[in-house]
């Protein structure tokens, strides 16, 4: 089942047409890849998406609602989580003190109820737990080594339970051994929880090593789609993108 439909997804800045009627769709527990170069348009897609700026025209639908236009916020309650290249963590606060603000946030319980805190903090601890990190969650963020505060990054985005979780390169200024580990931790979330995933990278060993179909941009249009080996294969790919890179990352 499509969990995000997109059609015709269009937005421009005076004459530059950033994007260009691009549609796709990512379906339940699917790892997909969305890759280009610089100035392709990737970043504005994924804020289209996220609701941090409006489309000029098409429509973006999750679980079957249209959801074209709406703000960061409500797409966060209806199930839009994300994940940033430069990480957005609160670097003061304790690891498990981040994941209860997400949640806080989520429940509409920001008062100082017992209650609610009590149920925050248990939900903290259970994701700490899926991603690793339960032993570190009385630890102050701005402690953490990178990878790990990139971890802590993945419960607070996975904190509103997400139908579909952007993720804006999640390896970036990680180390190799990092960069595996979290993409393997993201598609077993996705695969455990039914969460359809789309991910930016510029590393493409995560790339071809992780996802299950990429979706490939160009001056604002989209130019392949398909599995990993089908867009190896693709003559346009490695010409526009991968070029004398397609070799080595692509063999």
């Amino acid at each position: 089942m499509s969990v995000l439909e997109v059609r015709e997804l269009t937005k421009s800045y005076g004459g530059v047409h950033a994007v260009r009627g691009i549609s796709f769709d990512v379906a339940a527990g699917e790892l997909v890849a969305l890759i280009g170069p610089n100035g392709a348009g990737k970043t504005t897609t994924f804020n289209m998406l996220n609701g941090q700026i409006t489309p000029d025209a098409g429509h973006v639908t999750l679980a079957g609602k249209d959801v074209t236009g709406l703000s960061s916020r409500a797409l966060w309650r209806m199930g839009v989580g994300r994940t940033f290249q430069i990480t957005a963590t609160f670097a003061s606060m304790t690891v498990a003190e981040n994941v209860e603000v997400a949640l806080m946030s989520q429940a509409g319980s920001f008062g100082l109820l017992r209650k609610g805190r009590d149920q925050a903090r248990r939900g903290a601890r259970d994701l700490l737990r899926l991603i690793g990190m339960a032993s570190a969650a009385d630890r102050i963020c701005g402690e953490l080594a990178y990878g790990d505060v990139k971890r802590v990054e993945l419960a607070v985005a996975l904190a509103n339970k997400p139908r579909l979780l952007l993720m804006d390169e999640p390896c970036a200024g990680m180390a190799p051994k990092e960069r595996n580990e979290l993409m393997q931790l993201a598609a077993r979330t996705a695969q455990e929880r039914g969460t359809a995933v789309l991910f930016t990278e510029h590393d493409m060993d995560v790339v071809f090593g992780h996802a299950a179909r990429i979706l490939v941009m160009n001056r604002g249009r989209l130019i392949a789609s398909g599995t990993p080996a089908e867009v190896r294969a693709n003559p346009q790919v490695r010409a526009v993108y991968l070029g004398s890179r397609a070799n080595v990352a692509m063999s």
